[in-house]
């Protein structure tokens, strides 16, 4: 048998800068398995980076470095910070959300609930609620001050890979493997609309910010006849 060969995972900072030129790249090492997630905190001065490794990596924008490291479980597959910065939000394989307190780097709580991987973790806009998605097909919202399950919603019938909260925190999206968008009402958890059509999984959404569009990416196979 061959030994396996140890990845090494780089984050690529780019800067964007006058068109026409080439942007600046800083190539960060770090992690020792795949990145699955990046988020920036909201005040744009730390970098989150989840990893198959079981970790997360916090980086400092401005320096380029990574400045700590927080011990997770399994694969973390999805990381997200609260509005205000102070909290992380992590989630993966475990089947647990973790939070964290940004500042100290110390565990706050963990949420636990779903019964299979999370895929998904995103804040509300008042940083009040958290909404988790999962290969259970389910999604959930949770009090984030007491980490309580607010509420659980069924409707998509594969794996939900994304959620996102309209900016007036009314509105919860979610995008799935059984390749359609759902709308639904925060407040009562009931679902308010299905968006169908998609050939494929819908793989992330994303709301503007004057809630009028809702984008969504998802996966399209092609196939080479000419090979």
């Amino acid at each position: 048998m061959r030994a396996a060969a140890k990845s090494v995972v780089v984050i690529s900072f780019l800067t964007a800068t006058a068109l026409g030129q080439k942007p600046e790249l800083v190539v960060e090492t770090g992690h020792t398995n795949w990145v699955n997630c990046v988020a920036f905190s909201p005040d744009g001065r730390t970098l989150a980076s989840s990893s198959q490794d079981s970790s997360i990596k916090l980086w400092d924008v401005a320096d380029r470095r990574e400045t700590h490291t927080l011990a997770d479980e399994g694969f973390v597959w999805s990381v997200a910070f609260s509005p205000d910065a102070r909290i992380l939000a992590s989630a993966g394989s475990s089947r647990t959300i973790k939070l964290w307190d940004v500042a100290s780097r110390r565990q706050l709580r963990t949420l636990s609930g779903h019964a299979s991987w999370i895929i998904t973790v995103a804040f509300s806009p008042d940083g009040r609620t958290l909404a988790s998605g999962s290969l259970d097909k389910t999604i959930k919202l949770w009090d984030v001050a007491s980490g309580r399950e607010l509420r659980t919603m069924d409707g998509h019938s594969d794996q939900v890979n994304s959620v996102a909260f309209s900016p007036d925190g009314q509105i919860l999206a979610s995008g799935s493997n059984d390749k359609t968008i759902r709308l639904w009402d925060v407040a009562s958890g009931r679902e308010l609309r299905t968006i169908s059509g998609h050939t494929d999984a819908v793989d992330s959404v994303a709301f503007s910010p004057d809630e009028h569009l809702l984008a969504r990416v998802a996966t399209t196979k092609q196939s080479n006849s000419g090979m």
